[in-house]
């Protein structure tokens, strides 16, 4: 009963909470993102635009010769969603005193990159070609690394992304090229090493 009360406050904030409206908004984007992740995994060949701690283990599965995996398409997973986090790192830096205006510039984005992929897609018909297998992964890869680093800096209790993707996401996110203070770098990369020493 207490479950299915904190999710109901969840789904349907009081009017005084502090985050307002984005925990639903927080949950519509975390549903968004698995079925982006479901569509890159069973169409786009065994690989996450979203779930970076799910490529970093593809990548090591193809590095060992597994079949079905590819290590192109996860590194290049890895680095769009890179480049995604530090363009939201941008956004962040110019809109972070507007929670609300942070969360628009970045959906904007997104729903473009987004739009793209699957405009690609309509024209090319199933991803069989690996260009267009790749650049599927890139757009998809960049709009989730945005809607990341966007997410992070809304900062809403219990809405979060894997430990590896949030490592990803915020040292792109906060680096000195993206405008941010640089300083959280190290401790992302260590908290990494502390997990992969577990």
């Amino acid at each position: 009963m207490v479950t299915l009360r904190e999710a109901w406050r969840t789904l349907v904030p009081d009017i005084n909470d502090r985050h307002g409206p984005l925990p639903p908004l927080m949950v519509m984007l975390t549903v968004i993102t698995g079925l982006v992740d479901t569509f890159s995994y069973l169409a786009l060949g065994h690989v996450f635009v979203a779930n970076m701690t799910g490529n970093v283990i593809f990548a090591g599965f193809a590095l060992a010769g597994a079949t079905g995996f590819s290590l192109t398409a996860t590194v290049i997973a890895l680095a769009a969603f890179a480049a995604g986090a530090f363009l939201g790192g941008r956004i962040i830096r110019n809109a972070r005193s507007h929670r609300a205006r942070l969360l628009y510039l970045a959906l904007v984005l997104e729903v473009l990159v987004v739009a793209g992929a699957w405009l690609i897609a309509e024209v090319s018909g199933p991803p069989s070609d690996a260009p267009t297998r790749y650049l599927l992964i890139a757009l998809l890869g960049l709009g989730m690394g945005v809607q990341n680093a966007a997410a992070r800096a809304l900062a809403v209790p219990d809405l979060t992304t894997t430990v590896l993707t949030l490592a990803i996401t915020g040292t792109a996110a906060d680096s000195r090229l993206a405008g941010g203070p640089g300083r959280r770098e190290l401790g992302c990369l260590s908290d990494v090493a502390d997990l992969a020493s577990r």
